[in-house]
């Protein structure tokens, strides 16, 4: 039998992406070859629900979203903090002990792929901006609330 691991999220980045270098098929850090960059961001999502009384409760989860070589070049250059994204991948865990010795574990979510939805506007004010669709989502763009998950 076959495995699915397939991921899909719609949510909003906490902080902008941190990249880092990695040196290439064991080339040295200093030298001028070929680097693998990686791209780390928290990705929040909110869903809404009421309780036994009928007040609407907001739960907001936090995911580790990983981008790796192109993609972490692409989202270095357009996500930022408060900007809401749509990313496919896959779920990855991973362990690792530190100098005491202690066991930690992570999951991640690995980017396959992210498409920008739009950025908050802060303080209601129009700010400048620099985002390649600022052309293409504006206030007339439909909402995608009624998605079907």
């Amino acid at each position: 039998m076959v495995g699915v691991n397939k991921v899909i999220l719609i949510g909003n980045l906490g902080k902008n992406p941190e990249i880092i270098t990695f040196p290439k098929d064991g080339a040295r850090e200093d030298s001028m070859s070929p680097v693998v960059r990686k791209a780390t961001f928290p990705l929040a999502t909110t869903e809404y629900r009421k309780n036994k009384d009928g007040e609407r409760i907001e739960q907001t989860d936090w995911h580790t979203v990983v981008c790796w070589r192109g993609l972490a070049d692409i989202a270095e250059k357009l996500l930022r903090k408060g900007t809401q994204v749509y990313i496919e991948g896959k779920l990855q865990n991973r362990s690792w002990e530190d100098r005491d010795g202690n066991k930690h574990y992570a999951t991640e979510v690995v980017a396959e792929n992210f498409t920008v939805l739009g950025n908050r506007a802060r303080n209601d004010e129009q700010q400048p901006t620099t985002d390649p669709y600022a052309n293409i989502l504006n206030a007339d763009t439909e909402p995608i609330d009624g998605l079907p998950f």
